[in-house]
């Protein structure tokens, strides 16, 4: 929600729109659900319930409300859900930035229980792209926690995002059950919508990252995990560096803050350092480590 610099706009052609039409109607298909925008109050109000319920919010801080979400959507913005036999299992929602309709910023996104491991995530992140390119914005922003193994091959592996900037502490102290008490640094994905690794994500090519290949080539590794789950510092003095991440951050913080806190920190200073250095993100391996380039462009 920071990173204001804008993407270069390539024209969008109706073959683009009505590509990603089609991918985000046979991804919803795929998931079991129908993924539509959503304007009347009870479903907007539902959107609030179920995001309360999936960030186990503290009493009076939903991350959402429906006013807020009845504003953003008559105003032309995205609120979108995914039901199934007229239940909602997912939902997500999205607001223009700056300048107007230049990109999307997608704020929140999120999956009931009942409709885990069925790609409705997917589905609905499908259904925000194809609805952003018939609206002629090319571009998607959001953020992430950078610590959230999941999350990071989603984000970077199945939709094909890349970060472009590390964000200290960027939404302060979160009352939920999921960010726990710590700072909530966060990692910004640009998602070019009709670049050529997001299109072949599309249609089920995910973007493959093989550490172990890098790692013969002389890659150095700057973040490691311990024999005890912390993390372990590293050399960076390598043209390409790999920055592991724990496998269960948010187990990690109901079991041992102070090592959860650790990784916090040595994430901060190793890849929010290599960024900040001109450092580029190109991928994130499923066994859970982010490839950094350091060679100029």
């Amino acid at each position: 929600m920071t990173d204001l610099s804008m993407n270069s706009q390539r024209p969008i052609t109706s073959e683009a729109c009505g590509e990603a039409v089609a991918a985000a109607r046979a991804a919803a298909t795929a998931s079991g659900v129908e993924v539509r925008e959503i304007h009347e109050i009870a479903e907007l109000a539902a959107v609030g319930v179920l995001f309360e319920k999936i960030w186990r919010s503290a009493p009076g801080t939903r991350p959402v409300t429906t006013e807020l979400l009845r504003a953003l959507s008559a105003a032309g913005n995205y609120v979108a859900g995914a039901f199934s036999g007229g239940d909602l299992l997912g939902a997500c929602v999205g607001f223009f930035e700056n300048p107007g309709k230049g990109s999307l910023h997608s704020h929140i996104a999120g999956v009931a229980q009942a409709g885990a491991g069925r790609g409705i995530g997917y589905a609905l992140k499908m259904h925000q792209r194809g609805w952003a390119l018939t609206q002629d914005v090319s571009t998607i922003k959001w953020t992430f926690d950078p610590l959230v193994r999941r999350n990071a091959y989603f984000n970077l592996g199945k939709l094909g995002a890349l970060p472009v900037q590390y964000l200290r502490d960027f939404y302060g102290p979160m009352k939920d059950g999921i960010n726990g008490s710590g700072d909530t640094d966060r990692l910004m994905a640009s998602w070019d919508l009709a670049g050529t690794a997001v299109r072949a994500a599309a249609f089920g090519e995910p973007v493959r990252t093989d550490t172990k290949t890098l790692l013969d080539r002389g890659a150095a590794v700057a973040l490691s995990v311990d024999a005890d789950g912390g993390p372990a510092a590293g050399s960076a003095d390598a043209p390409v560096v790999v920055v592991a991440v724990p496998a269960d951050i948010e187990g990690l913080r109901g079991t041992d803050p102070g090592k959860a806190a650790a990784w916090r920190a040595a994430l901060r200073e190793t890849l929010g350092g290599l960024m900040s250095s001109g450092g580029r993100v190109t991928g994130f391996d499923r066994a859970g480590y982010y490839v950094i380039s350091k060679e100029e462009q």
